[in-house]
């Protein structure tokens, strides 16, 4: 994969907001309870992290059929192994919305203090969700929003559209940056019908539209391996020469990969969605040029607000005391220059 001078200018600022970011809610909820500082590790910020009223949680999510939701699912399930005081009650992830209702519908009868919950179908799990705020049950609505907002009880979403923004402004860096005339920029997106890619999608654009560029060629996979091997071949095909492409998702990117070598086609700056350890592996091996952060964190994010709402704390680095109604994380870049800053966040396609 050709390799570029990495523009750093704008990108570093981006990239150190979203660490910034990432940083903030753990500093607000962290759990390490020595202040002092002078170990040089991780220092809390406030009596939060010491051990509370013990606390139930249900948490429910899709089927783990591809690296993300995986990562979504340890990472929530690790992040409350970390406290004494939660005891998680996990259910098994499915992509059955009506399974999925079961289960909430089994948190409010076990009278859980709170749910976390990454519906599969956001519409379909309002119903349930808005059933358990009636019954005086907190919902943490992640990544996946419901069609109500007397559903949740706190919202913690990843930023679709950032992503696209993200790409798009790296993509207009490289552009810049390598004196590249008429460049053609390729889009391999996600599934087209979810609201998820159409966000991922318009970020891009307008972005790119920034510095008076647009996407020449664009194709669709479904978010797997098969369906990104078999999109990318269909790009190559049509396009002979390209300078960049936007992957949006790095689980679909093994596939796209893979079409890439079996082309032997290298001419061009590749960038990926979502932050695998595939694709920081590659951005080392300068074969990746970069990646765009879509935190597999936001259920262990949900976990953590979930237990200060039920014990009735709020966000101790907010003069606000209670938590916030909605969380939007960032979506930094990630290249050579800070790889090794995300690496810890990097989840297995």
């Amino acid at each position: 994969m050709t390799t570029h001078k990495t523009p750093r200018r704008r990108i570093a600022a981006s990239a150190a907001a979203g660490l910034s970011a990432l940083l903030l809610v753990s500093a607000c909820t962290g759990n390490t309870s020595d202040s002092d500082g002078d170990d040089g590790g991780n220092t809390a910020v406030s009596n939060n992290d010491e051990t509370g009223d013990t606390v139930v949680i249900g948490f429910s999510g899709p089927a783990a059929d591809h690296g993300w939701l995986g990562a979504i699912n340890s990472t929530a399930q690790a992040e409350a192994d970390e406290y004494d005081d939660i005891d998680l009650q996990m259910a098994e992830g499915t992509n059955d919305p009506s399974q999925q209702i079961a289960q909430v519908e089994t948190f409010i009868n076990d009278e859980v203090d709170a749910i976390v919950l990454l519906p599969t179908d956001g519409a379909a799990l309002t119903q349930v969700a808005t059933r358990a705020m009636d019954a005086g049950i907190p919902v943490v609505n992640v990544d996946r929003e419901f069609s109500s907002p007397f559903a949740a009880r706190t919202t913690i979403l990843g930023d679709n559209y950032g992503m696209g923004v993200s790409a798009g402004t790296y993509a207009c860096e490289l552009v810049e940056e390598n004196d590249l005339q008429d460049p053609v920029i390729a889009e391999i997106a996600g599934i087209d019908s979810l609201p998820l890619t159409q966000d991922r999608s318009q970020g891009f654009a307008d972005a790119l539209e920034a510095c008076d560029q647009t996407v020449d060629n664009r194709v669709a996979a479904e978010f797997t391996v098969e369906s990104g091997e078999e999109q990318a071949a269909n790009l190559l095909q049509a396009a002979p020469q390209i300078d960049i492409i936007w992957n949006h998702d790095d689980d679909q990117g093994v596939g796209v990969k893979a079409a890439f070598e079996n082309a032997n086609r290298d001419e061009f700056s590749f960038i990926g969605g979502a932050g695998s350890c595939n694709a920081m592996d590659w951005i080392e091996n300068g074969e990746m040029e970069a990646t765009v952060i879509y935190p597999p964190t936001q259920a262990a994010d949900g976990i953590k607000l979930a237990r200060l709402i039920a014990q009735d704390k709020g966000m101790s680095d907010l003069v606000q005391v209670e938590v916030p109604k909605r969380v939007v994380l960032n979506a930094p870049v990630v290249d050579a220059d800070n790889v090794d800053e995300y690496r810890d966040l990097c989840f297995d396609s």
